[in-house]
């Protein structure tokens, strides 16, 4: 069975993480079935893994030229790896893929994370006396057996499938474009054959995309979320709405919304903010022939930011990307925020490093489009863009209760309006305006430090007029601080919950 995926790609680690990768010189049943194992466990829900048969490894990496297989030995090879499979607990079958590579029989065994896990298998395959069986799961690129902690973990996640992974009982194969599903074979490159003679449901099998048995098979969620003309009809604002806002009350603002299926959403809104909102700036430098180039905000943050939300985006949750620009910065938010082991610490050094992934289909098919990168590199992608730039840090921001997430990207101080660059005073407030303005601040950004409430003000550092409605603030119990301590250095302020 072909794969929908490009194998070049995949063995070259282009579109899938070389942790989810397994190389094998050879035929080896026991190490090969306690990898099957691991990989649909998928303890992290990234999608599962791969094992290629015929390729040594070497530091976690594939060893060139390949050794490949004898092909007289592959049929032999899958009845055995089908009968071991039979000793997996509850019972999975990997897809398994015959591929010819530099001229080499290699075999390719897909294993998507189960929809039945936990799994477990025998720890010897070939031992006489039944051998006691454990769960397996990946640590990087290692399979190990499972500790009594993950073992507690694995049953917990057991009955919790990704969103995008599950079937949906209100679709049907009607609703699949198959002129999208053919659009994305072709821009993959994968061998999947698609001809007159092949019905949509043999070719979504063979994709994964479907569920259940085979008199009433439905489509999953992340088929209807690429493959169907209007994934809005299933998951009610399942787009992006892009808001220019050029003054603060709303005054002259205008939208555009993108819709369709997801990888489209995302390449026709990037289109349309590169020709819309990126300006570019060329300083001639005396004294040399060089120019320096300046961007209001690096299109490569842009990307990154949007791709990330449309990534870890809740379909369930019945709320758009937003994607806010006004005069001093472009916004992108989504929902949910991120989970509570991210804390607000590493929020604000922006270091945000997922465990698990809310949508483990979604990432594999925006990485195959070339449209995302490799696991957790996202947010340094956009710090190093915005640090290259020459523009300021970017704020990552959610609130108390975790309902969004925010990516704040401030423009280049070169193209801050006239105003802005001339006034560098304080911005007066009368005390009322400011208490207003600072629970507006905390009701849209959550907590924040004195320094970070005093830069979402305008001023260059915190006033005496700003800690004095701080202070008459909290003595009204409108707002709290998050530390016993006030002088702690990672004190922040909040709105206070009656």
């Amino acid at each position: 069975m072909a794969l929908p995926i490009n194998i070049e790609d995949l063995l070259e680690q282009k579109t899938v993480e070389s942790s989810r990768i397994d190389y094998k010189a050879g035929w080896n049943p026991e190490p090969i079935i306690h990898t099957i194992c691991a990989f649909a466990n998928d303890i992290d829900n990234i999608g599962g893994g791969y094992i290629v048969i015929g390729i040594d490894e070497e530091n976690g990496m594939p060893v060139f030229p390949i050794k490949g297989i004898d092909k007289d030995s592959i049929d032999t090879i899958n009845k055995e790896l089908l009968q071991k499979c039979n000793l997996i607990e509850p019972r999975y079958i990997p897809v398994i893929s015959h591929e010819i590579y530099d001229g080499k029989d290699i075999l390719i065994l897909w294993i998507p994370g189960g929809n039945a896990r936990p799994y477990k298998c025998p720890i010897e395959i070939y031992q006489k006396a039944k051998s006691p069986k454990a769960y397996y799961i990946r640590k990087g690129s290692n399979t190990i057996k499972a500790s009594a902690d993950e073992e507690r973990h694995l049953f917990s996640i057991s009955s919790s499938i990704p969103f995008d992974d599950r079937p949906n009982p209100q679709a049907s194969t009607n609703d699949i474009a198959p002129y999208l599903i053919t659009d994305f074979l072709n821009k993959v490159g994968s061998s999947i054959n698609i001809d007159p003679k092949t019905s949509i449901s043999d070719v979504m099998l063979q994709m994964g995309l479907l569920d259940g048995p085979a008199e009433m098979r439905f489509p999953k969620n992340v088929a209807l979320m690429f493959f169907s003309e209007n994934p809005e009809r299933f998951f009610p604002y399942a787009r992006i709405e892009f808001v220019d806002k050029p003054d603060p009350a709303g005054e002259n603002m205008t939208e555009t919304t993108f819709t369709g299926p997801l990888d489209q959403q995302i390449t026709t809104a990037l289109r349309f903010i590169k020709g819309y909102v990126i300006k570019e700036r060329i300083q001639k430098l005396e004294y040399t022939a060089e120019a320096v180039r300046t961007f209001n905000y690096p299109f490569a943050a842009i990307e990154e930011a949007l791709v990330n939300a449309v990534y870890h985006k809740s379909y369930e949750i019945r709320e758009p990307i937003t994607i806010t620009l006004t005069p001093k910065q472009i916004e992108i938010r989504s929902f949910p925020g991120p989970d509570r082991y991210i804390t607000d610490e590493d929020l604000e050094n922006g270091h945000l490093i997922g465990l698990q992934y809310r949508n483990r289909r979604i990432g594999d098919y925006l990485k195959e489009l070339k449209l995302a990168e490799g696991r957790n590199t996202g947010i340094p992608k956009i710090i190093d863009s915005m640090s290259k730039n020459g523009s300021p840090s970017p704020l990552f921001i959610t609130d108390s209760e975790r309902i969004h997430f925010g990516v704040i990207l401030p423009i280049h101080e070169s193209f801050l309006p006239k105003e802005d660059k001339k006034n560098k005073g304080p911005i007066r407030r009368s005390k009322t305006e400011m208490k207003k303005a600072i629970l507006s601040i905390l009701a849209d950004c959550g907590k924040m430090s004195v320094g970070q409430l005093a830069d979402a003000l305008g001023y260059p550092m915190p006033t005496s007029s700003l800690r004095a409605a701080i202070k008459e603030l909290a003595e009204e119990q409108k707002i709290e601080y998050t530390e016993k301590n006030l002088r702690a250095p990672n004190q922040k302020i909040k709105l206070k919950v009656n």
